[in-house]
């Protein structure tokens, strides 16, 4: 039997390489040549910047501020895109240019192929109340109305019947723990509670797409990071499309499938977390992530290679087949191998001597074959929740995702490269 070896992954999604498999989703937003001047003269400063002036040069002989320059991307369909930079970098001024709350000067933002910067103000309107929702760092709840009320209040001004949109805004209550507190004044409830009243409040129309600015930055760290969990939780229910920016580099590694860095109001990065803070584009982006424990932030499967360990499918014929597998182990020197069916899902892990004992039985079936000590790993789990596991033990450790599909394997020698990479990144 023929060992078949799986292709190396994909690049990490911001949370795992267990989503990189995964077609590339299609764009939510696109963002092309986007430019924000404040003041008066901004088509002075337009033409300033097309001929290669810095911003800093513009304000000093005209006044005019530029908050965003020339930005460019994209966001994919289901995706928390988060975007990062200093104070002053042009975060706040970046995500209100996406559903108008600014006027752009320049260029154009396209949500779902409409573009937003042309619409007039009742599609405007009509996009904010049926496809997009907004959340910011103030709770900006209304104090003489319940919880229920408030996280009602969209589907109020949309013109819902009462009767439906309280429904609606106790299923949102449900799903972010609130439910309870619903007759509540937000008075009577923390911060942390008050902010989900927020959340609730944009999830009630049920919008694709959530902008999010510093929304959990006045928390406390507890309450930060159980209102992430929360974000999470509901990502996993209903895939929105979710910009959201932040200061916060545990936050966006955390919750970012992908980040952008911004400097001085220009996106210098955009990319996976893991992979900007490996390859950052200039030194700005270098200094912000330097001294960042990236293991703290990794999962199994963000490590797991499928490069390392052979694959045996279950045989058909297990006498011919376990020997070709002991042959092949063999001639590569690798002692170990991974027993996975047709789905690709682990079965088990397998050695020369397991193999050989299994081939010794009168009768051979592929359960005397599998190692009953060698655990797989979850790829959700942190890196640092196995790492003395693995540190400890000699054989490969299979990695699979909630399904039980092979997803590729941790061994000591990608440990120790993991590791010598984070000492070298940080030195």
């Amino acid at each position: 039997m023929k060992a078949t070896l799986t292709p190396s992954p994909s690049p990490a999604s911001g949370r795992g390489e267990l989503e990189a498999t995964a077609p590339e989703a299609p764009a939510k937003i696109v963002v092309r040549n986007l430019v924000k001047v404040f003041g008066t003269r901004p088509a002075v400063a337009l033409q300033m910047l097309a001929e290669g002036l810095h911003k800093d040069e513009i304000f000093r002989r005209t006044g005019q501020i530029v908050g965003v320059q020339s930005a460019s991307f994209e966001i994919r369909a289901g995706e928390i895109f988060v975007i990062m930079g200093l104070s002053g970098s042009g975060k706040s001024t970046l995500i209100r240019l996406l559903n108008r709350l600014l006027e752009p000067t320049a260029g154009e933002v396209q949500v779902d192929g409409q573009n937003v910067a042309s619409m007039d103000r009742r599609q405007l309107i009509d996009l904010r109340r049926r496809d997009m929702s907004m959340v910011f760092q103030s709770f900006a709840l209304m104090p003489n109305r319940t919880v229920l009320e408030n996280a009602a209040f969209g589907l109020e001004v949309a013109g819902v019947a009462k009767d439906r949109r309280e429904q609606r805004a106790l299923q949102v209550l449900e799903q972010v723990g609130l439910t309870a507190f619903a007759r509540k004044r937000p008075s009577e409830l923390s911060g942390g509670m008050q902010q989900r009243v927020g959340l609730a409040r944009a999830l009630a129309t049920d919008p694709s797409l959530m902008l999010m600015d510093e929304a959990f930055s006045a928390l406390d760290p507890l309450k930060r990071h159980e209102m992430q969990g929360v974000l999470l939780d509901l990502q996993r229910e209903h895939k929105r499309t979710i910009v959201f920016v932040s200061h916060d580099l545990d936050e966006a590694f955390r919750i970012g499938d992908r980040i952008a860095i911004m400097e001085g109001g220009t996106v210098v990065q955009v990319g996976d977390p893991h992979q900007i803070a490996r390859n950052p584009a200039n030194d700005y982006v270098r200094a912000f992530f330097r001294g960042v424990d990236l293991t703290r932030h990794l999962t199994v499967g963000d490590i797991a290679r499928t490069d390392q360990v052979p694959l045996f499918p279950v045989p058909s014929d297990l006498p011919a087949e376990f020997s070709a597998a002991v042959e092949h182990l063999r001639s590569i020197k690798r002692h170990y191998g991974f027993l996975v069916d047709g789905a690709q899902h682990l079965v088990g892990v397998v050695s020369i001597d397991s193999l050989a004992r299994c081939l010794g039985q009168s009768q051979p079936v592929v359960a005397d074959a599998l190692l009953s000590h060698v655990p797989a790993l979850a790829g959700a789990s942190p890196f640092r929740e196995v790492l003395g596991q693995v540190a400890r033990n000699p054989h490969p450790f299979p990695v699979v995702d909630g399904n039980g599909a092979y997803v590729g394997a941790i061994t000591q020698t990608i440990l120790l490269e993991r590791l010598c990479d984070e000492e070298s990144r940080n030195a």
